[in-house]
């Protein structure tokens, strides 16, 4: 149920951090992976992947800037590598901090052309090769847990991560019917490099910990069964759904 041998994933941004993680994931699963990065080919993501013995394509690509015809191309390059595909995980975002009153324009375009519209653009792109292929997909975005709380400081972050969940409900709706289910994940609190402040603040690290039920910061692993389970046929009846992975901080 959960076996993803003979699947090909696109996945965007899985050089670093939750990316890396969720990546391995779906290759131990099986899934022959399309990884789409904007920095040189990274022999330690292509390692980790063919180690499970599935195969592994690196396409250089800066999605902050996206265009039909570029994701067009990416989807052409996936069918002459690999002849289909099944799974697209568009993972790849920022963030800029800044006080809503001083957020630059330039910085707001920057992460709602990233973070939002690549998604939107790629899923189309990929969306119609499924179609075409007249086989079953799946689509999982990342979202947040800023898409239901809002945070500070993060007034692009927020608005596109609650884009990404608004337009995956969309995407629900109008793709299920050709059986590809789109669907997000929603991260909490990760221990990842971009979190190592915060943790190692003694005041802030605390409130962290307090407000989780779990007790502790996630790891990027903890991600590997939502998007090995949204990937494979055990979510074929899954449309439009957030599944929140963060130990239970919005419970609270």
């Amino acid at each position: 149920m959960f076996d993803l041998n003979g699947k090909v994933a696109i996945v965007t941004g899985a050089n670093q951090g939750l990316g890396f993680a969720m990546c391995q994931g779906l290759a131990k699963a099986g899934a022959d992976i399309f990884n789409i990065g904007r920095r040189e080919d990274d022999h330690v993501i292509r390692e980790a992947v063919e180690k499970e013995g599935v195969k592994y394509h690196y396409y250089r690509a800066d999605l902050s800037n996206p265009t039909v015809e570029k994701m067009d191309e990416i989807v052409e390059e996936v069918i002459k590598v690999y002849g289909h595909v099944d799974i697209l995980l568009n993972n790849a975002g920022a963030n800029i901090r800044e006080p809503f009153l001083e957020y630059d324009v330039k910085d707001w375009d920057y992460i709602l052309n990233l973070n939002l519209k690549s998604i939107f653009l790629l899923s189309q792109s990929v969306a119609k090769q499924m179609v075409t292929q007249k086989t079953k997909g799946k689509i999982i975005n990342i979202a947040s847990m800023l898409s239901f709380t809002g945070g500070i400081l993060t007034a692009a972050y927020t608005a596109s991560k609650s884009g990404v969940m608004g337009l995956t409900k969309t995407m629900a709706n109008e793709l299920a019917k050709y059986g590809i289910n789109c669907n997000c994940i929603a991260p909490g609190y990760m221990d990842t490099p971009l979190t190592k402040p915060m943790q190692e603040d003694p005041v802030r690290n605390k409130e962290v910990l307090d407000r989780i039920p779990a007790g502790y910061w996630g790891k990027p692993e903890t991600l590997q069964g939502a998007v090995i389970f949204l990937a494979s046929e055990a979510s074929d009846y899954v449309c439009g759904a957030t599944i929140p992975v963060d130990g239970g901080w919005l419970s609270r």
